[in-house]
């Protein structure tokens, strides 16, 4: 699985329009990251997660948190 999660990490990278990638567990660990992020950022990125899960009625739905500014 680990070397999934890195391939899905680097692929993600690829993008021009994204800086940094970050995929944390449920309980805020880091399970990977990629460019500007890193562990000091699991956390808040596993808080705003949780509440994104929040907007939705769905138990099977996976929250993504996409950071956008100009």
């Amino acid at each position: 699985m680990e070397g999934t999660l890195e391939q899905h990490l680097e692929e993600t990278m690829k993008s021009p329009a994204v800086v940094g990638v970050l995929c944390t567990d449920s309980q805020g660990l880091n399970l990977g990251c990629e460019g500007t992020l890193s562990d000091e950022h699991a956390g808040i990125i596993s808080v705003l997660a949780q509440q994104a899960a929040k907007l939705t009625s769905d138990p099977t739905d996976t929250p993504v948190v996409c950071l956008e500014s100009d």
